[in-house]
């Protein structure tokens, strides 16, 4: 586990990355995100090894948390978004998440459909970063998403196109 990824160093983490689009690959070794690496963990299909030893997905789960205030509310969402059979990709410019078509490969990334910001529901948002989150999405020609977490853990996505003071 590097500080915010973490190294699928065996043969598996290529075919995590071919058949399930998981993190980034490099040299026959995959890159996954926190995120990536905890949903994966979830399911059984990582081990997260720090320091040497085995970390049980709770115990990583809350190391990511520590790390990084709004890992519930993202992991939250990514999970809801894979769970939906989506391809997502961890996000740039600021936003959360990538989503792509239905069907996208690694290989054949068309255009991006939607870019996804996760928050927890008493997150408090400035316009800025709304008007930031529209202008990025319009620059790529997607969506934009604002995924909000309730205290229950549902997800509900509300599209933002335009906000006004």
């Amino acid at each position: 586990m590097l500080k915010d990824k973490v190294l699928v160093e065996d043969p598996s983490g290529k075919e995590l990355y071919e058949s399930g689009w998981y993190g980034d690959l490099k040299d026959n070794k995959v890159e996954l995100a926190l995120v990536e690496a905890a949903l994966l963990s979830e399911r059984g299909k990582v081990e997260v090894v720090l320091d040497g030893a085995k970390l049980p997905f709770k115990d990583f789960f809350a190391k990511c948390a520590e790390q990084d205030p709004r890992f519930t509310a993202r992991y939250t969402v990514y999970k809801d978004l894979r769970d939906r059979g989506l391809p997502v990709r961890v996000g740039f410019q600021g936003s959360d998440f990538r989503v792509y078509e239905r069907g996208a490969k690694p290989e054949k990334a068309e255009n991006i459909k939607w870019i996804v910001f996760a928050s927890a529901e008493d997150y408090e948002c400035a316009l800025e970063q709304l008007g930031k989150a529209i202008k990025l999405a319009k620059n790529i020609r997607a969506l934009a998403l604002w995924a909000v977490v309730d205290n229950d853990n549902d997800v509900t996505y509300y599209i933002i196109s335009s906000v006004s003071p």
